[in-house]
């Protein structure tokens, strides 16, 4: 549609140019928020645009993302140190993530300005570059603005040192719960983590998850080396490629050797005809789908 493009899982470089692009004014809403995305606003605004824009973020404060650290109120800080017109607005209950540039672009996605939101969940939207849809959408964000409570400089760090001891307070809770209830939690924990690979696995195993997950990288993304196909699906099932454990389930080995599982799926895919290896980079070949599913053409 005209005025309108999707984003997939590399938004951030849509938001990166976003935020190249603004001239006077960016209003963003974002409900939780990092140091790492504060310092990606930062990093992609010039000296002198940092002391023009006239900035409006619009967040949730609330003691209970704070002292989940979902929202760090000294990234917020850090943030009107250095974009000098910066309008810090507090409204409960925002769930809306939306970045908006002067009045030319808009990105409206399920993406929180957070290490997540940026680089490892599954974030989707869209940017819209129509002037009518993004007036429409910065009138109704402006309009969730007036009815939240601007925080000044001052408040806020004011309100840092109380979200310190929140987040003080709220680790010493966790430390205090009794040796033998975290054993118990985290054998719990081990028990569901386990479980939920069985329900990915049924029907299925990891080598053919990491076959589709490597036809998916490469559609989405073009060639690549295994070097750089190794840490995006690591990326994508952390629970079936974590470094740090030898995980045995029915039977099956996971975590430590899932490097190996990558090679053996990208070998059988090669087999199969469904991908190449051309300057050192696996690409696909082309492709077709079929009742058998997909295949070489």
């Amino acid at each position: 549609m005209h005025g309108f493009s999707l984003l997939h899982r590399t938004w951030k470089d849509n938001l990166s140019g976003l935020l190249g692009a603004t001239e006077r004014e960016l209003l963003i809403s974002s409900p939780f928020v990092s140091r790492e995305g504060v310092d990606f606003v930062i990093d992609r605004l010039s000296q002198r645009k940092r002391s023009v824009i006239r900035l409006n973020f619009v967040t949730n404060l609330s003691p209970l993302n704070i002292s989940q650290g979902v929202t760090d109120p000294e990234a917020l800080r850090l943030l009107a140190e250095r974009i000098a017109k910066t309008t810090i607005i507090h409204l409960p209950r925002l769930h809306a993530k939306v970045y908006i540039a002067d009045r030319k672009r808009a990105i409206i996605t399920s993406g929180n300005l957070t290490t997540g939101g940026l680089s490892r969940n599954y974030e989707y939207g869209i940017l819209a570059t129509d002037p009518t849809i993004v007036a429409d959408v910065r009138h109704d964000l402006e309009g969730l603005g007036t009815i939240g409570a601007n925080v000044s400089f001052e408040q806020l760090v004011a309100y840092c040192a109380v979200a310190e001891r929140i987040q003080s307070a709220f680790r010493k809770q966790l430390a205090s719960i009794r040796t033998n209830l975290r054993r118990e939690f985290a054998r719990d924990l081990k028990i569901a983590e386990d479980e939920l690979i069985r329900l990915r696995l049924h029907g299925s195993s990891p080598t053919k998850i990491f076959e589709n997950t490597i036809l998916y990288l490469l559609r989405t993304h073009g060639p690549l080396r295994t070097s750089e196909l190794q840490p995006q699906v690591q990326t994508l099932h952390p629970d079936l490629c974590d470094d740090t454990v030898d995980r045995v389930i029915d039977g099956q080995h996971f975590g430590k050797r899932w490097k190996h599982r990558v090679r053996a799926a990208q070998s059988h895919l090669k087999e199969r005809d469904l991908v190449e290896i051309a300057h050192g980079k696996w690409q696909l070949k082309q492709m077709s789908k079929s009742d058998d599913g997909i295949r070489s053409t």
